[in-house]
């Protein structure tokens, strides 16, 4: 640390790194700041110095599998490369059969969590969803559900016509562990009225993950980066998800998504380069002193990049996936997946101890046979994977 604050003591990033240093918060301007220096590096050992106060030398990941029950949504988002409208080509929604049967579908290596994210469907019924989250919970019961964003719980609400909280417990009830941060974008009202217009407001996303937060079921948040919004804008996203995190602590991540315009209405928009990629995990990390988890998505950064951003202040490289979509319609060339073993190779590769989490970032006990023993609070006894291999079971070598 003596080391950093005195290569650090002569530059514009002085200040910033006593502060850091004495685990002081930080500004609106300081955030700022970080995003303007031209010494990435400074804020880059900054961030590493906070994620390994933190976090050591461990890097998470959990054996996830992505479940998109339908892409067919009435929101026109510029954003989105992958949502259909009813009636266009390539549009679909899965019946609860068939989500269950995709669940189980595939390679994997005992799927810890399932991460269920769709379109804001305009004709199916409030009791679809909570018939897809039972009927899950007792297929794979030791399986955590993350489901539905913000927006979608939202969507799910007005569709059964219910008070948000009714909702929220009636989800919870039904098998909803947690939910997924996606939708937030960012948060001002400028940058929405052109990605994603017809979305739920920033303060609505935020007063949603509110209600989660206080009736017991915590969300991750995200931050889409790379589009339209400026540094301030970026700041004061920051900035909002620290302030409900002082409010309520249900954050249990924070995920910079980077912007992929192929596909979308925001064609043009050139992609974010990796500097920018490294620079945004860093900034999340030094702003947010109250979030555990800041988390480097490989699939959208690649697996190039991701290694190097767990010395930029990610601890966390999300999951294995099993078979993305969404990102990958908008141009994505990353694998759609990734094995235990290839995610483990991957964060040894940039010299961390790989940590097997499960959903509330315990670690997963295994056998010797790779099969699970213990995760999400649930003793298996060495028996089978928490969802069987029904598929083709990839070993990565």
């Amino acid at each position: 640390m003596d080391r950093l604050l005195s290569r650090l003591s002569k530059t514009p990033l002085a200040r910033i790194a006593e502060k850091v240093a004495a685990g002081e918060r930080l500004s609106f301007d300081e955030g700022v700041e970080l995003f303007r220096t031209r010494d990435l590096l400074g804020v880059g050992a900054l961030a590493n110095l906070v994620r390994e106060r933190r976090h050591g030398n461990v890097a998470y990941y959990n054996v996830n599998k992505y479940l998109n029950p339908t892409n067919l949504c009435w929101v026109d988002c510029a954003l989105c490369a992958w949502a259909r409208k009813p009636g266009v080509d390539g549009g679909y929604a899965m019946s609860i059969k068939e989500c269950v049967a995709e669940a189980e579908a595939g390679w994997h290596d005992g799927v810890t969590e399932l991460h269920i994210v769709g379109g804001l469907h305009p004709t199916l019924p409030y009791e679809w969803y909570l018939d897809l989250l039972r009927a899950l919970k007792q297929r794979f019961p030791a399986v955590h559900l993350k489901a539905w964003t913000m927006v979608e719980v939202d969507w799910i609400a007005r569709v059964g016509k219910k008070p948000l909280d009714t909702a929220i417990l009636e989800l919870k009830a039904a098998g909803m562990d947690s939910c997924p941060g996606g939708g937030a974008e960012i948060f001002a009202r400028r940058v929405r009225d052109v990605i994603c217009t017809d979305k739920i407001s920033g303060e609505r996303w935020l007063e949603v993950a509110r209600r989660c937060h206080i009736l017991g079921v915590p969300t991750n948040v995200t931050m889409l980066y790379g589009s339209v919004e400026t540094d301030e804008e970026r700041v004061d996203h920051l900035v909002r998800t620290r302030e409900l995190q002082d409010e309520t602590g249900g954050f249990l991540g924070f995920i910079p998504l980077a912007f992929h315009p192929e596909g979308t209405q925001l064609a043009d928009a050139p992609q974010a380069e990796g500097m920018t990629d490294l620079r945004v995990i860093a900034v999340s990390r030094l702003m947010l002193d109250n979030v555990d988890h800041v988390k480097a998505y490989w699939i959208q950064i690649g697996e190039k990049l991701a290694p190097l951003a767990l010395h930029f202040g990610a601890d966390d490289l999300v999951g294995t996936v099993t078979e993305e979509t969404i990102t990958h319609a908008a141009g994505a060339k990353t694998e759609a997946g990734l094995s235990r073993a290839e995610m483990e190779r991957m964060i040894r590769g940039a010299g961390r101890e790989p940590f097997e989490r499960d959903a509330n970032y315990e670690r997963v006990v295994r056998d010797d046979g790779g099969r699970v023993v213990r995760a999400n609070g649930h003793e298996l006894g060495g028996g089978p994977e928490l969802i069987s291999a029904t598929g083709r079971l990839r070993t990565g070598s």
